[in-house]
């Protein structure tokens, strides 16, 4: 399976120069917890919630200052086009919880942990789903010694 299967897209993207404010609403409105930060097509960075608590708020930072004064500039990123396991060993490398996803070095989604809760939920889904179904399907009953159904 591949990155941009899984992935978020489009992601939730804002400029260089949008407030702290801003940014804040966007995340609200858009239900996320990260937003990226572009310019000119090319990614700049990302700010996270935690970004905005930490290095904003609890620096004092007026709510209009711009973003790229509390984003993570160095974004480790993903391909689009790698294989899921790819993204799997990056997170587990790297210890972030957000990949920004790029196709030829334009950023097309983002690739959560969350993401991937999903897609194992998914495949935990198909490979208990046939079990399951052929469970319910045995009639009710303990098995004899011989292998008979006992039936009360």
């Amino acid at each position: 399976m591949k990155v941009s299967e899984v992935m978020t897209a489009p992601p939730i993207s804002v400029a260089p120069h949008v407030s702290l404010l801003e940014v804040t609403r966007r995340m609200t409105e858009s239900a996320v917890g990260s937003v990226l930060v572009v310019e000119d097509g090319a990614l700049r960075g990302i700010v996270t919630d935690r970004d905005l608590a930490i290095r904003g708020i609890a620096e004092g930072l007026d709510r209009e200052t711009r973003v790229d004064a509390v984003m993570s500039a160095r974004v480790v990123t993903v391909d689009a086009g790698e294989d899921l396991q790819v993204a799997y060993r990056t997170f587990r490398r790297t210890g972030v919880r957000r990949l920004p996803v790029l196709d030829g070095g334009r950023v097309v989604g983002v690739l959560t942990i969350d993401d991937l809760f999903l897609d194992v939920f998914r495949r935990l889904a198909d490979l208990l789903g046939p079990i399951a179904w052929s469970m319910l399907q045995e009639p009710p009953g303990r098995p004899s010694a011989t292998g008979a159904r006992y039936e009360p």
